[in-house]
């Protein structure tokens, strides 16, 4: 599914959509490049996930993983600074799966077994100040489920 958002409004509003439709265990995978908008669209799916909308929900990049509780424990996650698979077992990465957590993980391409238990990619792209390409991309019958029920919600025809 492709969208073009003109405003960071409208990209929240997907967000928010998609993140109704969530379930423990689902893994998005948050992709584009540097101010493409990844946390910006976490955010909003995070506040859309019932996390108190006066708590901040800032880049992980630095703390490499932030926990949010919303009608199922969340995590934000970033692995640009990371550099082999073992260090997520470090983080704990594994167990957060297992958990029931909703994952949210920029950058998680680099890990090839992390990214093969990804339900859906969210690829983001800038397209102009405002606006931003979306490409929403499911990689098994739960993503497929996921897009279906977004069609659904965004009132769109199927592509």
């Amino acid at each position: 599914m492709q969208l073009l958002l003109d405003s960071e409004n409208e990209t929240a509003r997907v967000a928010a959509s998609l993140a109704e439709l969530l379930g423990a265990g689902d893994l998005i995978g948050l992709e584009g490049d540097l101010g493409a908008g990844k946390t910006s669209f976490a955010r909003a799916a995070i506040y859309g996930l019932g996390v108190d909308p006066n708590e901040a929900i800032t880049s992980p990049t630095f703390a490499l993983i932030h926990h949010y509780e919303g009608r199922l424990p969340i995590v934000h996650a970033d692995f640009y600074r990371l550099m082999s698979e073992s260090e997520l077992e470090e983080l704990g990465v594994e167990e957060m799966l297992c958990g029931g957590y909703v994952m949210f993980v920029e950058w998680g391409r680099k890990f090839a077994d992390f990214a093969s238990r990804v339900t859906l990619w969210a690829e983001l792209s800038s397209v102009s100040e405002q606006a931003r390409g979306l490409r929403l991309r499911a990689t098994g019958p739960r993503g497929e489920a996921i897009l279906a029920g977004l069609r659904q919600l965004l009132r769109l025809e199927e592509a």
